[in-house]
């Protein structure tokens, strides 16, 4: 099957890896801290190519909600501040580490389901399938780079919520 380009399905397919890897966190069988790193790098870049590349190309389109599209980096400082909350947490499956790994869950899941709502079907319906095309190259090479610099570092992550305050 030939990878597709647009920028609707990159996404959704990013929330599907994230969807698994919540699975993975949960698992006691499963390489929880692994998983949780893998997440961390994977939200953070994510994040940050659609606030570069997505979001600002989409706010042009007349029939795409940008309070919509503004709510989304909202929602997206209060995941890196859950991840974080998560990632200070020391012993991997406390009762601790299980508690902020469903604040952790409940506020990616609230976001994705938002955005894939609000968004993305805004995009589906306005944007033409070649622009869509565009963005998710442009998505893709942005993610891409970041996830070279383990954006999920709790370093980084202090970081990046510092700056949103």
């Amino acid at each position: 099957m030939a990878e597709t380009q647009d920028v609707v399905e990159l996404i959704l397919q990013d929330h599907r890896h994230m969807e698994d890897l919540f699975r993975q966190m949960r698992s006691v069988e499963a390489d929880r801290a692994a998983a949780l790193k893998e997440f961390a790098d994977l939200l953070v870049a994510h994040a940050l190519a659609e606030e570069a590349e997505v979001y600002p190309a989409l706010k042009r389109y007349r029939n795409i909600d940008n309070e919509e599209v503004e709510h989304g980096e909202h929602e997206h400082d209060e995941g890196n501040q859950a991840l974080l909350n998560l990632l200070e947490v020391e012993e991997v499956g406390s009762d601790e580490w299980d508690s902020k790994l469903e604040e952790l869950v409940e506020a990616i899941t609230h976001h994705t389901d938002e955005e894939e709502r609000t968004i993305l079907n805004g995009a589906r319906e306005n944007v033409p399938m070649k622009r869509r095309e565009e963005l998710g190259e442009a998505f893709l090479a942005d993610r891409e780079r970041h996830l070279k610099e383990e954006p999920g570092s709790i370093e980084n992550l202090r970081r990046i919520v510092g700056s949103s305050d």
